[in-house]
């Protein structure tokens, strides 16, 4: 099979540019990962580009079915019909010498035939009546259709103020602390919920530097924030960072992606492989499909290449 290496900043742009230099769509290739680029720190410094191995799916016609198709192609064309040959005009000459008139001769008289005969109208036979034919109920079977994606509601609590050594202080200073670093003047809120998951709001950052592409660098921001709250601590915190709602059109566009991927595996009846995507991406992808008909998705790979793959189930129909 034919196949074809591509290169860019990150495995998307690299099956991108592959595809795009080729003229052709995801759907017609199969996709190897030769090499990860390497991850940006803040989405600011030094990368390395990834490498991808795209190879063309080929769908090959046996040979009856190409003789079968010339065959109707030699039964469907109408042969060119020929066209009667006119007869030649020859040339009239022209008259020298006025022509003797002649005497016309009178029209014979037509014999007259006999009119014929009229035919005994034959009797017509009544027609049978046809029995009208009973219609087999038919049954169709429904499309499948994705469940829709509910978004988890959490009972968030927003607090004015928060304690400096308590988690939520923690991490608010943290993060002002790296917002400063980076010459941005960002207003930071914090909320908590019933289990003490500290959320930090960001806001005041118009452009997206702190969300970076696909979010690169906000979680890049949300794990070091991590890291500075769970230090020396027994029990494990969770810190969640958002940034002008980013991560709320990022589950939503997720959602999205999923269902028209599973449509795809089940109208080819092929696997699909998605690309990486970091664990808070995978729990969304697999509970917007984890309701879909004739779909089943499931991750492979390891860190930071594990991925989702959706695989067509067929339906096991009951015999008899």
């Amino acid at each position: 099979m034919k196949s074809f290496e591509a290169s860019g900043r990150t495995v998307e742009e690299a099956i991108s540019a592959g595809l795009a230099e080729n003229g052709l769509s995801i759907g017609d290739v199969n996709v190897e990962i030769l090499e990860e680029g390497s991850k940006r720190l803040f989405g600011l410094f030094g990368s390395r580009e990834a490498r991808v191995r795209l190879t063309l799916i080929e769908e090959t016609v046996s040979h009856s079915d190409t003789a079968e198709m010339f065959k109707d192609s030699l039964t469907e064309a109408p042969a060119p019909r020929s066209k009667p040959a006119r007869p030649k005009q020859q040339p009239q000459k022209a008259e020298t010498a006025p022509r003797a008139s002649q005497p016309k001769r009178e029209p014979r008289p037509k014999k007259e035939q006999p009119a014929p005969a009229d035919k005994p109208a034959q009797a017509e036979k009544p027609a049978r009546a046809r029995k009208p034919r009973e219609k087999k109920p038919q049954e169709k079977k429904a499309a499948p259709i994705a469940v829709p994606y509910v978004r988890e509601e959490r009972n968030l609590t927003q607090l004015d103020s928060v304690e400096a050594d308590s988690p939520a202080g923690i991490a608010q200073a943290f993060m002002k602390e790296l917002t400063t670093l980076m010459g941005l003047e960002i207003d930071i809120s914090v909320a908590l919920d019933t289990d003490g998951h500290v959320f930090l709001t960001l806001q005041g950052d118009p452009q997206g530097i702190l969300i970076g592409r696909r979010g690169e660098t906000l979680d890049a921001l949300q794990y070091l924030t991590s890291l500075k709250v769970n230090r020396g601590r027994e029990d494990y915190v969770r810190v969640t960072i958002d940034s002008e709602g980013y991560r709320e059109k990022r589950e939503e566009a997720l959602v999205r992606l999923a269902n028209r991927m599973a449509n795809r595996a089940r109208k080819t009846g092929r696997r699909v492989a998605m690309e990486p995507m970091n664990p808070y991406e995978r729990r969304i992808f697999h509970s917007a499909l984890q309701a879909a008909e004739g779909i089943a998705t499931h991750s492979e790979g390891e860190e930071p290449n594990r991925h989702i793959v959706i695989t067509p189930v067929k339906e096991n129909k009951a015999e008899g």
